[in-house]
């Protein structure tokens, strides 16, 4: 890997990284973090056993998306893994055979965790932004939260912080009602 004090690092840096770590390239800055815990690795399964049906099958709702687990992402000036993140079949009509994506998602989901929420929030979200992202939500399975983000020009728009066993229809998924307590169903702290 590339010495930091010599400059920025680089793709060779993330491909040098460790199999057991996920590696980010955030504002020029190799970020190396260990594998999500068990309430994030729930949380994060549990919203895509949610969505897939209705909006990548059509199957009680309107299809129309690609939702993926952690894809690499080259946006902007990084290269971000986020936990889930969904197309719109207008923007990536399929998933192309390829090791990373530089089609920039509409809606990206990030589970929050004590050792990856000052990144996730302070590092991410101005990169998802300048890439052209216009959704985010924050889940954090410890505090039971989900905070629904709206990008409007050069800034996120907070549009609503539900919790707990909330029933709530979020963008971009406002057609489905989506019962918070499945996220943290299986979790037990």
């Amino acid at each position: 890997m590339s010495d930091p004090a010599q400059g920025q690092a680089t793709y060779e840096d993330i491909l040098a990284a460790p199999d057991h770590v996920v590696a980010e390239l955030i504002a020029g800055k190799l970020s190396l973090r260990a594998r999500p815990a068990g309430p994030h690795a729930a949380a994060s399964s549990a919203l895509v056993g949610e969505l897939g049906p209705p909006f990548r099958r059509g199957r009680g709702g309107p299809g129309g998306w690609i939702i993926l687990f952690e894809p690499e992402l080259h946006l902007h000036d990084g290269i971000l893994v986020p936990d889930v993140a969904g197309w719109r079949r207008e923007t990536m009509a399929h998933v192309p055979n390829v090791p990373y994506f530089e089609t920039r998602p509409d809606w990206v989901c990030e589970v929050l965790s004590p050792s990856t929420e000052k990144t996730d929030r302070a590092d991410k979200l101005p990169t998802y932004g300048k890439s052209g992202v216009g959704h985010l939500w924050l889940v954090n399975p410890l505090l039971r939260t989900l905070e629904v983000l709206r990008r409007q020009e050069q800034q996120w728009l907070t549009l609503a912080v539900h919790r707990d066993e909330d029933r709530v229809r979020a963008e971009p998924f406002e057609s489905f009602e989506l019962e918070l307590g499945v996220l943290w169903a299986d979790v037990k702290l």
